[in-house]
């Protein structure tokens, strides 16, 4: 399971009586069967060149096709988002020379973007916050330039060229690194709710370029932008854009001349450096598309899309503590990830309490998978086998150590049923008095100076006497008959 989406501590972001002005640019890269106008597919990690066609690397008289499945994804990230959702949109050529880019201009959208407004609401030290939303449009992604496997040459690779994003633009509503990462990773997981895109960044799934400026605190006037590419991590935004403000507020203390330019993040060094001077819109000679016809989309289909989305994370924190009565931080935990939530929900369908099944999910199960690096999707012990062993504990069948080692033979044994897996280890738990008054007397009868030391006032000793009687039961001891027992002996 994924830890907290915001991080314990941030560097603040006023210095010197100044602001930052932030906003992020983020690429989401859909996972669709094919690419965005073309039919081949892509597979991160694929052989350089092999997941090309014609259509992908520009040949002439190649022609595009719009992917539905791009449109269907743009929708519903609007609707999740609550933006407006636009019925006409049109595709857009991004006029750019770069060597990954085959065609020498980008499919995008321009002037009719199809989601606009919006917002994610995020949590951050300071409480609640919602950064608003500009717009959403499709696009295109660019092949690969690789500069370090040959001293001498830049290598492409075109597999990448062709792939469906969705570009989110926010507003400059950001003020610090901190509301970043709580942006990102709101993002990150709204796009795995809705089963679009992997969300991974380290894979380049997700992308973010970031916009920054500062300006005096209080004033309304934007400072001059700079944008800072190339960042392939959450830790790696947010130290960008520390670093990047105090750089600005330096260079502005010193009478210096900021630039509108893009720039780089040196994760070594925790630096920026500058690329290129930032291109304006009108260096991209934006026109329409003439090979992609508009695409019309109907308010019954909007609606119909609106209908079909999942429970969302925030609805379903929201479920978990007003219905089921677990904690903000369980609820939390639980829907950080989808699959980790649907596991849960299908655990408490059968009638388990929800507290044990958040306890288990995130006590033995994130152990169990945190040391194997394995997802939930992959634990071999089904929803209904972990449930079955819940109710042998609040049967009083088994202990929860007990439960715990049968938890560890389901894993090796996914066919096998708790119950037999009990009988099988003799994990079945004894309640008979006169079988545990025996182990309980061995028991007391080696420890005698402990059973002085008890009578004389430490009582914390009585988890000495059980952790024998259950070592000598093999974990199969009722801790409730045992107590009693124990104290019974003990008390005389």
């Amino acid at each position: 399971m994924e830890g907290p989406r915001v991080p314990r501590t941030f560097v603040g972001m006023t210095h010197k009586g100044y602001e930052a002005v932030i906003g992020l640019e983020v690429h989401v890269q859909l996972s669709t069967k094919s690419k965005a106008y073309a039919g081949e597919g892509y597979d991160y990690g694929g052989a350089p060149n092999t997941q090309v066609s014609p259509v992908s690397l520009g040949l002439p008289g190649a022609l595009p096709r719009a992917n539905w499945g791009v449109v269907t994804a743009a929708t519903r990230l609007g609707l999740a988002l609550g933006c407006t959702i636009r019925e006409y949109n049109e595709y857009a050529r991004k006029n750019y020379f770069y060597p990954d880019l085959t065609k020498g201009y980008q499919i995008t959208q321009h002037e009719t973007p199809i989601c606009n407004g919006g917002a994610v609401a995020i949590e951050t030290s300071a409480g609640p916050k919602s950064i608003g939303l500009t717009r959403i449009h499709m696009e295109e992604d660019t092949g690969k330039s690789i500069h370090d496997l040959d001293p001498f040459h830049t290598l492409l690779d075109f597999n990448r060229a062709g792939v469906p994003l969705l570009e989110i633009v926010s507003e400059p509503d950001l003020r610090n690194g901190e509301e970043a990462y709580a942006y990102l990773s709101e993002i990150r997981q709204l796009v795995r709710y809705l089963d679009i895109s992997d969300g991974n960044m380290e894979e380049g799934s997700l992308r973010c370029d970031v916009n920054i400026s500062v300006r005096p605190v209080g004033r309304a006037q934007f400072g001059t932008k700079v944008e800072v590419k190339n960042l392939n991590s959450f830790r790696h935004v947010q130290k960008a854009i520390d670093f990047e403000f105090q750089r600005q507020v330096a260079a502005v203390e010193a009478g210096e001349t900021i630039y509108q330019e893009t720039r780089t993040f040196d994760s070594g060094k925790g630096i920026t450096t500058v690329l290129r001077i930032k291109e304006d819109a009108n260096d991209y000679r934006y026109f329409t598309e003439p090979d992609l016809a508009p695409v019309r989309l109907t308010p019954d289909w909007i609606e119909s899309q609106r209908a079909s989305l999942p429970e969302l994370p925030r609805a379903r924190q929201a479920r978990y503590q007003k219905e089921l009565g677990l904690s903000e931080y369980d609820a939390q935990l639980l829907t950080d990830d989808k699959a980790t939530a649907t596991y849960f929900d299908a655990v408490v369908a059968t009638g388990s309490p929800a507290k044990t099944a958040a306890n288990w999910i995130s006590g033995p199960i994130a152990g169990w998978l945190n040391e194997r690096a394995m997802g939930i999707e992959r634990l071999p012990v089904q929803a209904a086998q972990l449930a079955a062993l819940i109710g042998l504990i609040e049967s009083r069948t088994v202990s929860h150590s007990a439960a715990q080692q049968i938890f560890g033979h389901l894993a090796d044994r996914p066919d096998s049923d708790p119950k037999s897996l009990a009988e099988e280890l003799g994990l079945v738990q004894q309640s008979d008095v006169s079988a545990l008054q025996g182990i309980v007397d061995a028991v007391l009868a080696e420890w005698p100076e402990k059973v002085a030391e008890y009578r004389s006032g430490k009582k914390g000793l009585i988890g000495l006497f059980m952790g024998e009687v259950m070592k000598r039961s093999r974990g199969a001891a009722d801790p409730k008959v045992t107590t009693e027992l124990l104290k019974n002996q003990l008390d005389q």
